[in-house]
């Protein structure tokens, strides 16, 4: 029985027995019951992981702006272009390489200097 969750998130109550038409209306009824006051009490628990989720993914990219901001000064310099093509070479390169765009841009400024980049 499918449980509305209202996010991405998809829960199914299964309930399992050992014989066939175990179920009558009432139980059915019962069951219906269970899944919307479960679904009422796991929607806000959903929506408060979705929001720590965005808030981490919000925080590292903070984290990694300068060093992405950089690496595009970088790139833009290098090919005299401009901001959005310097973004599109950078994020070219991290999905040819199936790495993250803050890694590529610290390999554009670790070339630079020659030393690997320090966390910031």
């Amino acid at each position: 029985m499918p449980v509305p969750a209202g996010s991405e998130a998809s829960i199914v109550l299964t309930v399992c027995v050992d014989r066939p038409d175990a179920f009558d209306n009432g139980d059915i009824l019962a069951a219906e019951e269970f899944a919307m006051e479960a679904s009422r009490i796991l929607r806000p628990a959903l929506r408060i992981a979705e929001l720590k989720d965005t808030l981490q993914n919000l925080h590292a990219a903070l984290e990694h702006r300068s060093v992405i901001d950089t690496a595009l000064g970088v790139v833009m310099a290098q090919n005299h272009c401009d901001h959005d093509a310097a973004f599109k070479i950078l994020m070219r390169a991290a999905s040819t390489r199936n790495v993250k765009l803050r890694d590529i841009a610290a390999t554009v400024l670790d070339s630079l200097s020659g030393e690997p980049l320090r966390a910031l």
